[in-house]
């Protein structure tokens, strides 16, 4: 399992449209993907909705979680991800 941290820099969040790049990116992938932040339990990245209910806003610090397939590959994909869009 490969993890890393990101503090989420966009003015709202993530929101819809973030919840659902993240979505799509990680059904993409060949790993398990998973997000949590501090309080929470984390859940699947391939389900908007719950990403959505983790209720998180700009300058919260999220855990990312890659599990089996290519993990090094994967996370680098997600870690960019998160950089450029979040």
């Amino acid at each position: 399992m490969t993890t890393f941290e990101y503090t989420i820099t966009t003015p709202v969040g993530i929101h819809t449209r973030h919840a659902g790049l993240l979505a799509k990116t990680a059904k993409a992938l060949d790993s398990t993907i998973t997000i949590g932040r501090s309080g929470s339990e984390p859940t699947l990245a391939t389900r908007v909705l719950a990403v959505m209910g983790l209720n998180i806003r700009k300058g919260d610090t999220v855990s990312v979680s890659v599990d089996g397939g290519n993990e090094e590959t994967n996370a680098g994909t997600m870690e960019w991800l998160f950089k450029n869009n979040l």
